[in-house]
């Protein structure tokens, strides 16, 4: 599960899971268990490809409206070769079945990402057009 997660959010983060899982500290049995189900069992199947799992990941969180995870997985998309494009058509295609609101936070959330890595920084967020 470790060598799955590091693969996704690269060798920092894998550095980071690798130490919780060594430390033990609190939230260290989470940590096991979304290393052994989420990634060695999940992630790691057969039937879809990695950017696959990316899309239907996406759907769910902002379906959820969890941001913070959003961020985290708009990060493994673009990792595991999605496009800018792609990540804003899933956004699109979402927007019928939450609505609105939920769409303009993953929305943000997308293009915070989107910064943080250089890209389309001339876009702003719904927060910094003062429109939320």
């Amino acid at each position: 599960g470790l060598k799955v997660f590091t693969e996704l959010v690269g060798e920092a983060g894998g550095k980071i899971m690798a130490s919780s899982l060594e430390n033990r500290g609190f939230a260290g049995d989470l940590a096991e268990l979304a290393c052994q189900f989420a990634f060695a069992s999940v992630w790691a199947r057969e039937g879809l490809d990695r950017k696959q799992r990316s899309l239907v990941t996406l759907g769910l969180l902002i379906a959820q409206r969890q941001t913070s995870e959003f961020k985290n997985h708009v990060r493994v998309a673009l990792n595991n070769g999605l496009t800018v494009r792609e990540i804003e058509e899933v956004i699109i295609h979402a927007t019928p079945y939450v609505g609105f609101p939920t769409i303009a936070s993953a929305t943000s959330a997308a293009i915070e990402v989107l910064h943080e890595r250089g890209i389309a920084t001339d876009t702003t967020t719904f927060e910094e057009r003062g429109l939320l």
